[in-house]
């Protein structure tokens, strides 16, 4: 038994006296900081021992870090970020054409006096410079919606962590939600609006089909079928020829103007709606982690008091 308390005492007796050198030292450094304030950016830090130092599968690897980016993805912004920019894309890009191919077949065929259809070229350009304004608005619009949704679910991810949201971001998710609600609305409205040319260059193309149907070509009344895109209201009543009947009627189908524009249309017509399902989407994501950040905001006050 002797032996072994003396070895205790001598193990006590060395770690005594490393912890009066450690302290020394110590007290010698902040006594040369005292002396030289400029040195205190040499900062003194212990050597970690082997117990301190992390083992290499103690890390998060490549496969967890991927899994927690991906987490705080918000993919429904994502999906309706994608679904927006090319519904957009396609309203304004086809849009744009076919609106030019219009104005085109409206000289060419039913108002050849410039006069009649002056007041419809000069709408139809506005709204070409409102395609431009749109585009830019939504293009932004969007970025901003998706690095919204970036935010407000990272908030609710780490709502129990160090990250806190603010009253201003509150503020602001609210925001975009009313704002994604009027312009859901608003959109409708251009969805309802692009299906109008639709409907009546789809009456043109079928009135073109009666006449090349056989029982027509059997008849004598070719010459009695025609369309008048008057009855439109798109140019006056006093606009000549105004009416296109039998086979100038069916020259006109022929062409690529109309060819091309009626598609076009819709094309126009379906990134309408494209845009019209992205901004349903939006006001789903919004709402409901505005909900969540609202509602989190809440209970975490309650709690502190």
């Amino acid at each position: 038994m002797k032996p072994a308390m003396e070895t205790a005492a001598e193990e006590n007796a060395e770690q005594s006296q490393e912890r009066k050198v450690n302290s020394r030292a110590e007290m010698e450094i902040g006594r040369y900081h005292w002396m030289y304030p400029g040195s205190k950016n040499h900062q003194y830090r212990p050597v970690p021992t082997l117990g301190d130092r992390a083992g290499p599968l103690s890390s998060p690897g490549c496969f967890e870090c991927c899994i927690k980016c991906l987490g705080g993805v918000p993919y429904a912004s994502l999906v309706a970020t994608i679904l927006c920019f090319s519904g957009v894309a396609l309203f304004c890009g086809c849009g744009h054409v076919a609106l030019a191919g219009t104005v085109a077949i409206l000289e060419q065929h039913f108002s050849t006096n410039t006069s009649d259809h002056a007041l419809l070229s000069e709408v139809i350009q506005l709204m070409q410079y409102v395609i431009y304004g749109i585009a830019s608005f939504f293009f932004l619009y969007g970025i901003i919606l998706l690095a919204e949704g970036f935010y407000t679910t990272s908030a609710v991810k780490e709502l129990h962590g160090e990250f806190k949201t603010t009253a201003c971001g509150r503020c602001i998710s609210g925001m975009f939600v009313f704002l994604t609600y009027v312009l859901g609305v608003a959109w409708l409205g251009v969805f309802g609006f692009s299906a109008v040319p639709v409907f009546m260059f789809y009456n043109i193309w079928s009135t073109c089909e009666v006449i090349k149907s056989p029982q027509t070509n059997g008849t004598t009344g070719v010459e009695q079928i025609c369309v008048d895109v008057r009855q439109y209201g798109i140019i006056p009543w006093n606009a000549f020829p105004g009416k296109i009947c039998g086979s100038a009627l069916e020259n006109i189908c022929n062409t690529n103007e109309f060819y091309m524009s009626y598609h076009l249309f819709i094309v126009a017509c379906a990134g309408a709606g494209a845009t019209v399902i992205a901004l349903l989407i939006y006001m789903m994501a919004t709402t409901y982690n505005y909900a969540v950040l609202k509602f989190k905001s809440r209970e975490d006050c309650c709690t502190k008091f």
